[in-house]
């Protein structure tokens, strides 16, 4: 596969989640690969990036190597992120370096495995898998199906796994030490020391994605932590 190397590439590495939806301030090709630029020009040796159109952009703006998604609702299914044979083909057509999707035991929409996604990835391109998982068992799951790398995604972002403030440590720990492939540390990491933690804890490498690139929220977390201030008594 001619995409493995990006495996060596993204140890003990940064990549970097470019993504806005259509309800966020930044949405759209163009500023997502400007984002991407911003985060390559810091030091980010990949980039996450959600829809075909975003991933082709960023992919020429960067040069970088891009895990791309498509996150699409379905009525059917809670999986919605790269959850179906249409999204696989929609991001094949603009030719990822990997292709991340839910990996959880979860329901498919229309009632598609997991297995026939990840055959149907290797056998018709040189993409790499990353699986999207929540809880160990997912994890187990994913690696029997053919994945190529583990991410903690969904952690928190499904009903058997831990609702946690902040990154979910002990699942990547768990992992590290019983994965046969790489595991990617992603949710929730907010500060520099969090990322380092992880990598500590036996991450191949991390993905920081709202902490880097979502304006409005990290916006919010100092309107809080202001607020908070206010509130205590003064001495």
């Amino acid at each position: 596969m001619g995409n493995r190397s990006i495996i060596t590439n993204i140890h003990q590495n940064l990549i970097v989640s470019c993504q806005a939806l259509e309800d966020e301030p930044l949405h759209g090709s163009e500023m997502m690969a400007k984002m991407a630029q911003a985060a390559k020009e810091g030091g980010a040796i990949a980039i996450r990036s959600n829809s075909a159109t975003d991933v082709a952009a960023i992919k020429k703006q960067t040069g970088l190597p891009v895990i791309g998604l498509v996150k699409r609702n379905y009525s059917d299914s809670e999986v919605f992120i790269t959850a179906t044979l249409k999204e696989v083909k929609e991001l094949l057509a603009v030719k990822p370096a990997v292709i991340a999707l839910d990996a959880t035991i979860r329901k498919r929409p229309n009632d598609e495995v997991l297995k026939d996604l990840v055959d149907y990835i290797h056998e018709n391109s040189d993409a790499l898998v990353m699986a999207d998982i929540a809880t160990i068992r997912d994890a187990e799951y994913a690696i029997e199906c053919g994945v190529d790398m583990i991410s903690t995604t969904l952690s928190g972002y499904t009903s058997d796994s831990p609702k946690l403030e902040g990154p979910d440590f002990k699942l990547v720990e768990q992992l590290a030490k019983i994965s046969s492939i790489p595991v990617i540390a992603e949710g929730r990491i907010n500060t520099p020391e969090q990322a380092q933690k992880m990598l500590d804890l036996g991450a191949w490498s991390i993905v920081v994605g709202s902490a880097i690139t979502r304006p409005q929220l990290i916006t919010q977390s100092f309107v809080k932590g202001i607020q908070m201030n206010e509130a205590l008594p003064s001495i």
